[in-house]
Formats: C-alpha cells, structure tokens, sequence
C-alpha cells in the first residue's frame, strides 16, 4: 500500500486511496490540492472539508520537506501480516417493542419509522465518531474505535447512547418509540 493510502486510512479516508493513486497523487502533491480539484477526483463535501482539515492539522506547507518531517509521520508498517489488535467499543441499539409495531401497522407505516429510527441512530452515531457496520431489522450495530480510533471512544458510544434514547422517543410515529442500547468495549 502507498504511503498516501496509508495516510488516508488514518485519517478515516482510505476509501478514496485508489482515486490518490490512480491519479498519481503523493504526499508531495496532497497540500496543493484544492477545493476544485478534489471536486474533480469525485469526493464528496464531507470527506474533501475532512481531507482539508487533516492537511491543515498536519501543519503541511507544500514542501518536500515538511512531508518528510513529523508533521506527516511516516505509516507504520509490519514485517508481519497479523493484523493489528486495538480497543473497539461496540454500541447495539435496538427499537423496543418492534414486533408489536409491526403487528399495528401498516408495512409501509412500518418501514417509514424503520428508516426514520435507523437515519436517526445513524446521525447520532456519526456525531460521535462511530461507524455503522450493519442494520439488522430494527437493530444498528455501530463501531467505535474503527475505522479511526480515538482515545475516547468508549465515552463517545457512551455519548451516543444516551442521545438516542432522547432522540428516538421524539421521532414522528403513529405510537410512542423507544431504544434499547447495549455497550462492549474489548481488544
């Protein structure tokens, strides 16, 4: 993997490496980058303004030089092909009494509060740093500390959680709604 590859993924943007290196971008060339040409390469506004923050937070001046020095710190990389163990904080949240609310409404109705309840957790989670890994019915499962970890991981899901169980009673539905959230933090 390329040393731009590299720097992406730390920075939560590894999706977009293969556009870098398709377009034979390097760290060299990252701070010249502007708003027009990353509009060019196809990234959308959330990850360009993310992508223009990590450069600016690197202290980046455009020289070869300062891409060399601690500002950009070189990828770690390992002579072995295990992967790497860290600590991941793993958020479940669940809608209370969904087998109920499908027996009272309609399947349409139903599928409106679904998507209603998953853009909601959705939204919260991403306010914190998560990462959606899966919907599951009713059921989100989220990750913290994955793709990107922070050193407050656990406290963001904590965070999440408890903004879901404020935010989900307030979404517009025909019946009252409410979450359940289960939290694992581990190696």
């Amino acid at each position: 993997m390329s040393d731009i590859a590299h720097w992406l993924e730390r920075h939560g943007l590894g999706k977009y490496a293969a556009v870098f290196v398709e377009n034979e971008i390097d760290l060299e060339i990252l701070p010249e980058l502007d708003e027009a040409d990353l509009e060019k390469l196809g990234l959308p506004m959330g990850p360009r303004k993310k992508l223009r923050k990590a450069i600016g937070e690197a202290g980046e001046t455009g020289k070869q030089a300062d891409v060399e020095s601690s500002a950009w710190p070189a990828p770690s990389r390992s002579s072995s092909s295990e992967a790497e163990r860290r600590q991941l904080t793993i958020m479940f949240a669940d809608m209370v009494g969904s087998t109920e609310l499908s027996h009272t409404l309609d399947p349409e109705d139903l599928r409106e509060v679904n998507r209603a309840y998953q853009d909601a957790v959705k939204a919260t989670v991403e306010r914190y740093g998560g990462y959606v890994a899966r919907y599951m019915g009713d059921g989100v499962l989220a990750y913290f500390g994955y793709p990107q970890a922070h050193e407050d991981d656990a406290e963001r899901a904590i965070r999440a959680g408890l903004d879901l169980t404020e935010v989900v009673p307030t979404l517009s539905s025909e019946v009252p709604l409410a979450v359940r959230v289960g939290i694992a933090t581990g190696p």
